[in-house]
């Protein structure tokens, strides 16, 4: 049985990509830092879990230390948040940048001797990398850094037979997405969840470094936008 590992598998995208990877018969195993999400979730889904922050480089190593190997890298972990940068402290910045771009660092260092060839490594970036947002230079800088990260790592392992992908979606319907005091046009987890799932069937020799994935405003598919709430209403008019 292949080994999944799902990185901030308790919920939103890394949850949905674990389910379908379950689906699909890996041996998954979840990490999120906190411990008690992430076991209902491993309950819910069948799956194993380790209680592992993804910036934390030497606890991260210690519980991967576990798994013998890894076919399967899901790099879901991270953190939106932020603010304007004239408003923006140095610690806020600093918590975006280690959660999403210094944790691609951290999780490939941890699986990278775990893997062989044929193993894939996919980071989950955001549209936000090739269109940055207003009250979100952290997150936008971070993301544009997993994508620089993940491309110059496919460089380096492709000799080893490991294949690297981005999957970059618009926003999606989490609870990250909650905070956004505008209408946003979003595409599901479950979305997200069938990339990743069809990247498993690509055969190692086509290079795929990147899907990018939105939702459609036109025609008989069009997603309807999600309504902010009345309390981000009134944030937004504030």
């Amino acid at each position: 049985m292949r080994t999944a590992l799902v990185t901030g598998g308790s919920g939103g995208i890394g949850k949905a990509c674990a389910a379908k990877l379950c689906e699909r018969g890996y041996d998954v195993v979840l990490t999120a830092r906190r411990e008690a999400p992430l076991q209902a979730a491993a309950v819910e889904l069948g799956a194993r879990y380790l209680v592992a922050d993804a910036s934390d480089p030497v606890g991260f190593e210690q519980q991967i230390r576990q798994l013998e190997t890894i076919d399967l890298l899901v790099h879901a972990a991270g953190m939106l948040g932020g603010t304007y940068a004239r408003k923006q402290t140095f610690e806020q910045w600093q918590a975006i940048i280690s959660a999403n771009l210094d944790s691609c660092f951290v999780v490939t260092a941890a699986a990278l001797p775990r893997m062989r060839a044929g193993s894939r490594l996919v980071f989950i970036s955001s549209s936000a990398s090739h269109e940055p947002m207003p009250a979100r230079t952290a997150y936008s800088a971070s993301k544009a850094g997993m994508n620089a990260f993940a491309r110059a790592l496919a460089l380096e392992v492709d000799r080893d037979g490991i294949c690297v992908h981005l999957v970059t979606p618009g926003p999606v319907e989490t609870e990250m997405l909650q905070d956004v005091p505008f209408e946003m046009y979003a595409i599901r987890a479950s979305d997200v969840a069938e990339a990743v799932a069809w990247l498993d069937t690509v055969d190692p020799s086509v290079d795929l470094p990147e899907i990018q994935l939105s939702a459609m405003r036109r025609g008989p598919f069009a997603r309807e936008p999600v309504v902010p709430t009345e309390a981000r209403r009134r944030a937004q008019k504030a």
